[in-house]
């Protein structure tokens, strides 16, 4: 297989993958959380993430596309972000950090470090934002990890929140960015983080309430086991 005919292959399960990722993420959102409807859907739209994030990778690498190498690490750490919080549930609880959370979160903000850099360098607005928000979830992470018994027990489920919502954010950026043309570049990409953003906020204070007054998110009392 040619070089060009591999790009080719991968350009396509990027497509089809963020394509797929793209519809089902509002399914899993709609479903009752923590029912076997999210849980379905919810390991759909990993799958698919992790197969964009990986064929960004290997397009951005052998092309040379610096940006879009970056980009695909950020929307890549989100998904895993959000997939490792459902394994950390009894940090708070005698569960130590594994190796490999540790490895991410530091890889994560050497990575989004450098992206910052690198809009710093280039004028890149874009990727500035995207620097500043990854740099921030890695540190939180990092923190997380480094005090483990003084997680709250509802942690788990706002960081699963947290990392889903915010690659969906990502996907739906990477799908304005190369569709909405009419609309200037930063435009493009910043659009769904100005709405995306506030929504997650507003469902994590909503959810907040609900752990506050002993009530589990939407209806099914394992969503927070600990609790008990």
């Amino acid at each position: 297989m040619t070089t060009e005919s591999f790009l080719e292959l991968n350009r396509w399960l990027h497509i089809g993958s963020g394509m797929l990722g793209f519809f089902v993420a509002p399914v899993a959102l709609a479903t009752r959380k923590g029912g076997p409807a999210h849980r379905r859907w919810g390991r759909v739209f990993f799958w698919a993430m992790l197969t964009a994030g990986v064929t960004a990778l290997v397009a951005a690498t052998l092309k040379g596309l610096t940006f879009l190498l970056l980009t695909g690490i950020f929307s890549l750490y989100l998904s895993l972000l959000g997939y490792r919080a459902l394994y950390q549930k009894r940090l708070g609880r005698g569960q130590p950090p594994a190796a490999y959370d540790w490895l991410g979160a530091g890889a994560a903000l050497l990575v989004f470090a450098g992206t910052i850099a690198y809009a710093v360098v280039t004028r890149n607005l874009v990727a500035g934002v995207f620097g500043l928000g990854g740099t921030r979830l890695a540190v939180a992470e990092l923190q997380k990890l480094r005090r483990p018994a003084a997680v709250d027990a509802t942690r788990w489920f706002f960081d699963h929140m947290r990392g889903f919502i915010l690659s969906y954010v990502a996907a739906v950026s990477a799908f304005s960015a190369t569709s909405f043309t009419f609309l200037p570049v930063a435009a493009r990409f910043l659009w769904p983080t100005i709405v995306g953003v506030p929504l997650m906020l507003y469902w994590v204070r909503r959810y907040r309430r609900q752990f506050a007054q002993g009530r589990p998110a939407g209806g099914v009392p394992r969503i927070q086991p600990e609790l008990a």
